[in-house]
């Protein structure tokens, strides 16, 4: 998984991109049902609209933000401050 600025000109900042190997998007869709009360058990395999998964990206509005471990970014760029964040 990889997190950066994105690069949409919007009028509030870049927003933040994270990008996910096809394994890091099934590990998440696995913890969404296991979240809601399913669990599948045995092999399986992964579509999403028709198609094997290959990798995935989540854009994060600039108002939002983004923290994995001490690494926090903000959707309006990295020269912004971390208001609210602890």
């Amino acid at each position: 998984m990889t997190m950066k600025y994105g690069t949409g000109p919007t009028k509030y900042g870049p927003g933040v991109q994270i990008d996910m190997t096809g394994n890091e998007v099934v590990t998440a869709i696995s913890a969404w049902l296991v979240a809601h009360g399913v669990y599948v058990q045995g092999p399986r395999t992964y579509f999403v609209n028709g198609d094997l998964i290959s990798g995935g990206q989540v854009y994060v509005d600039p108002s939002g933000s983004v923290r994995k471990g001490s690494k926090t970014l903000l959707g309006r760029g990295a020269n912004t401050k971390a208001e609210g964040l602890r």
